[in-house]
């Protein structure tokens, strides 16, 4: 298979296709989802992911990467902050 899929807490927060590398899925508030995909044209529902909760993101169209990290960051700590005190604790090394 072609995609990296990233975790934390062995839970997804990220997935790319790394044959062509030309979008990312992204774990998205879904309070967020529907202005993300009115503001920019490159945000697109969550390719064969839940689309309440994923956004597929077109690289290279009219979102920037400074943009793009922003929103891989964010879709880690989303699910981060999910996960239970202990495992946070322990990913921190707390």
């Amino acid at each position: 298979d072609s995609t990296l899929v990233f975790k934390v807490g062995g839970k997804m927060f990220a997935l790319i296709d790394i044959t062509d590398s030309k979008s990312v899925n992204l774990k998205c508030n879904p309070d967020k989802i529907i202005d993300l995909q009115e503001r920019f044209s490159g945000v697109l529902p969550g390719y064969h992911m839940n689309k309440k909760h994923w956004i597929t993101v077109l690289l290279n169209e009219d979102v920037s990467d400074t943009l793009v990290m922003e929103w891989i960051r964010g879709s880690y700590f989303l699910v981060f902050n999910k996960l239970s005190k202990r495992l946070q604790d322990e990913i921190t090394n707390r």
